[in-house]
């Protein structure tokens, strides 16, 4: 039998619903599990134990009187902490936000409140859902369970980590360029990021107007649809929010892939940025799985990966500066290290490049259109490989390879991450399936076939009893030239950014790649290239 950490929403919600298990029991073995072992994966910032054991018993009176209401009710879950909860903290894992305490709820958490879930408490991220691991923030990293010195995803990086160990059944996250699906990968949970405007983002701290979703992290696929179907819907307050009617999403998951006709996107992974032999063929052998099912699986070329990487990091740069840019100016003391390394490049960036990021947008999600109406989703890896060592990460990394994941983002199509594997040392590896705008019931439909035909979901992580040692990662960037440290003190000035020395050596290291990918956007693209004045799939709606 399934330990009751380890239940996922639908067993539980079956349980619950034919009373053979209770709420307060769940919740409590869950808790048990987060005291047992968070000191070791430091996966939550924040436990509300005596919320969630209010919220459990209040849970169990409801569904002895009515019923459950949702297969959510009474089932524990928890927050990436960039989602408002009304009375309790939301930090963004910063130290500028510490003490910040809203007054609402985030639309998407007062729809699991509604839904009579049970919040278990508040997870680690990276500071504002970008940088990457950190070590002179409030809290340390979160820990990859599979093996504790390797980095689980970021920037729902607790939430990975909370899901695959046992600390949570679900989770929510958000993903701006893969921070939902480089933590499903890393972690080996399944993950999701809907279509752009599926899930409201109204109390969700921002990163990027332009590529910001919403979405869950699960231990499985129908886990997800079920999280994706609670959340989902139009919300007049968000103007970024789709008003387009939201499925059973549970509904087609059963309905298998035969004569579905998928494209497998080979190149990304074996060309544009070569992947591991290991992923290589755990996607070879995806493929095989899903044509065994009954699906024709064909090979589909798409443009560069390095393109869709030019477009989203500067489009995220530009965008994640303009949110900060007034507190960055005046206090960026009250920022970590990697968060600095990664953000002020974009001060750097002109308003040129901007607007041909932006423009580009609108081209590849064309292209990505034209694609998905020869095939009903397409199929690549999520990363080229295992969960990295977090001791040899730097910031500087994260500009250099384009990730497997931004072109969903910049297509601002649905995007699942799930199992397909595992390394010889024992770590998960990872593929996606997206589909066409507001389908995601196709791409949880794929996935979920998937997983039943596959071992993959009987494996946990073990987790060691003792932690390891929290060395910082040194970021430190070599001393400029003297004509390369002119002109980026220069272009700080103009941009109203004073770096110290330090913080100026890294903004020099970190501004080339930048620059790099400005210089790959096309200067070229006529106006009718374009396809429309913004980013529009409202003609792919009905």
């Amino acid at each position: 039998m399934t330990a009751l950490h380890e239940m996922t929403i639908a067993e539980a919600a079956r349980r619950i619903a034919t009373r053979d298990l209770s709420p307060v029991e769940l919740t409590r073995a869950v808790l048990d599990r987060i005291a047992a072992t968070d000191g070791v994966l430091h996966a939550y910032i924040a436990v509300t134990a005596e919320r969630a054991m209010a919220e459990a018993r209040q849970a169990e009176a409801e569904i002895m009187k009515d019923g459950p209401r949702s297969p959510l009710h009474g089932v524990p879950y928890a927050l990436k902490d960039i989602y408002d909860t009304a009375g309790l903290a939301t930090t963004g894992h910063s130290a500028r936000c510490r003490d910040h305490v809203p007054a609402e709820d985030a639309h998407s958490v007062a729809m699991l409140r509604a839904a009579g879930g049970v919040l278990l408490g508040k997870l680690a991220t990276h500071e504002f859902a970008t940088g990457g691991p950190s070590w002179d923030l409030p809290w340390p990293p979160a820990r990859n369970p599979w093996d504790i010195a390797r980095f689980p995803g970021g920037s729902s990086s607790g939430a990975g980590a909370a899901v695959a160990a046992g600390l949570a059944p679900a989770a929510m996250g958000s993903d701006t360029g893969g921070s939902i699906r480089l933590p499903a990968a890393f972690c080996g949970t399944a993950g999701i990021k809907p279509t752009y405007g599926r899930i409201s983002k109204r109390g969700v701290l921002p990163l990027s107007f332009t590529l910001d979703n919403a979405g869950p992290l699960a231990w499985t696929v129908e886990d997800c649809a079920i999280l994706t179907g609670i959340t989902a819907g139009h919300d007049p307050l968000d103007p970024a929010s789709a008003e387009v009617p939201v499925p059973d999403y549970r509904a087609a998951l059963d309905a298998g892939v035969k004569g579905l006709r998928i494209g497998l996107v080979r190149h990304w992974y074996e060309a544009d940025r070569r992947a591991s032999d290991e992923a290589i063929a755990a996607m070879a052998a995806a493929a095989d799985v899903l044509r065994g099912l009954g699906a024709e699986v064909v090979e589909v070329t798409l443009r560069p990966l390095a393109e869709y990487q030019a477009c989203m990091r500067i489009t995220a740069l530009v965008e994640s500066f303009a949110i900060h840019a007034d507190w960055l100016r005046s206090r960026p003391q009250d920022y970590g290290e990697v968060f600095r390394y990664r953000i002020l490049p974009g001060a750097l960036v002109s308003g040129t490049d901007y607007v041909q990021a932006q423009r580009l947008q609108r081209v590849l999600a064309q292209g990505m259109l034209d694609a998905l109406r020869d095939v009903d989703a397409l199929v690549t890896s999520t990363t080229p490989g295992e969960a990295p060592v977090m001791a040899e990460m730097r910031a500087e990394a994260n500009f250099a390879a384009p990730p497997l994941t931004n072109p969903w983002n910049v297509a601002q199509m649905p995007a699942l991450s799930l199992c397909n594997g595992f390394s010889a040392s024992g770590l998960p590896l990872s593929m996606q399936v997206a589909g066409r705008p507001f389908d995601e019931a196709t791409v949880f439909r794929i996935g979920h076939a998937y997983e039943r035909a596959t071992p993959w979901r009987a494996r946990r992580p073990v987790v060691p009893a003792t932690p390891i040692d929290d060395t910082p990662v040194d970021q430190a960037a070599p001393p400029p030239a003297a004509e390369v440290a002119a002109r980026f003190a220069a272009l700080a000035g103009l941009a109203g950014i004073a770096p110290d020395a330090r913080q100026f050596a890294q903004l020099c290291e970190a501004f080339p790649h930048a620059e790099a990918m400005a210089a790959a956007l096309p200067r070229d693209l006529p106006f009718w290239a374009e396809l429309a004045n913004s980013v529009s799939l409202a003609g792919e709606r009905a």
